[in-house]
């Protein structure tokens, strides 16, 4: 009976260590498969940089409260939608709707609302696509027996823009390019700890963007504004406490590669391959933001003005910290938007 009570004892107190040693197993095999590797489809012709990114020769005059949308799309105060469908996945509840032009909007609702609608402007301002989002405070739901509707970020279903499914972060094209690492370094300085491929999107569109028809873009950006946890579901979104508090960039290794503060167990291996010169390329393109364009970002997703003062002062200290960023070894990088920058490099070992 004793030995009895002493291994059932024992046994409890083993059985959160166990799971957890489980719960890293399975999560080091997705690292391993999500380890950075250039992927083409077979018989493809070289990628086009545009489908990812483009140079915006216009940061300082990119209209930061209506997007990359502009003003004719935003819905007006009071709008009414008509129900299409009720959205019963993922984080954020929302739902599916028609407006009366008989345009289909997605509508995210919750705390990844605001922080969806300020990242999308954010990573649209430094060049990489993004479809128009905006952040709806007053608005209708008619069709289906619904209580009044809360605040949300509505997104259109553009005429011409067909979705093709999603890409991987670790698995595609640009892998080896400028771009790609900058919008990796992005999305930590958003603290966006959510890069599911579930949360890309891969559309084909009539107009080309860029001389692109086919777009790779990162949506679904509510996650952001935060503080990434080693643990599952520790991760907060939208807090401005946790944002504040979460760290930036601990160091450079040994051998060059940047060392970023809490990554995320599940996406580490996408930041190994990271450089000073990447963190620099991306902090010099959002250092030529104005401060009204920083403000009109928070503004368009209806921030507090006092919380909004100490986002953007948090982002701007990250961008600070990015530009002054140096190799210790020996940087033969500027960090610039040198043409070299654009195009792919050699592998990281």
């Amino acid at each position: 009976m004793y030995w009895s009570l002493v291994w059932q004892k024992l046994w409890v107190r083993a059985l959160p260590l166990l799971m957890a040693t489980v719960l890293l197993a399975l999560g080091c095999g997705k690292l391993r498969r999500q380890t950075p590797e250039p992927a083409l489809p077979e018989g493809a012709p070289p990628p086009h940089l545009a489908q990812l990114w483009s140079e915006p020769a216009d940061i300082a005059g990119r209209d930061l409260f209506h997007g990359p949308g502009g003003r004719d799309l935003l819905p007006a105060p009071g709008s009414t939608f008509t129900f299409v469908a009720k959205d019963t996945t993922g984080y954020s509840p929302g739902w599916d709707v028609r407006d009366a032009s008989g345009m289909t909007w997605d509508v995210k609702q919750g705390p990844e609302a605001q922080s969806e609608a300020v990242a999308s402007r954010l990573a649209w301002a430094i060049g990489f696509h993004q479809p128009p989002t905006y952040y709806v405070e007053d608005w209708k739901l008619v069709g289906v027996e619904a209580p009044p509707q809360p605040p949300g970020r509505f997104r259109p279903d553009l005429p011409g823009w067909h979705k093709e499914g999603s890409w991987s972060w670790a698995r595609n094209p640009f892998v080896d390019t400028q771009p790609y690492r900058g919008l990796v370094v992005l999305m930590h300085m958003l603290g966006n700890w959510d890069l599911l491929d579930d949360n890309t999107a891969l559309y084909r569109v009539d107009t080309p963007v860029g001389g692109a028809r086919t777009l790779y873009v990162v949506q679904d950006l509510g996650a952001s504004l935060g503080k990434s946890r080693s643990l599952p579901g520790k991760a907060t979104r939208n807090d401005i406490e946790d944002f504040e508090t979460q760290g930036f960039i601990k160091g450079v290794d040994e051998h060059g590669h940047v060392e970023f503060d809490d990554t995320r167990w599940l996406h580490e291996k996408l930041y190994t391959r990271v450089s000073p010169a990447d963190v620099r390329w991306t902090s010099e393109l959002l250092a030529r933001l104005t401060p009204e364009q920083w403000r009109d970002a928070f503004r368009a997703a209806r921030y507090d003005p006092t919380v909004a003062d100490r986002y953007v002062r948090k982002l701007q200290e990250k961008v600070r910290v990015g530009r002054s960023l140096r190799d210790p070894r020996g940087d033969s990088g500027d960090g610039t938007m040198g043409a070299r920058g654009f195009l792919p490099t050699s592998r990281r070992r």
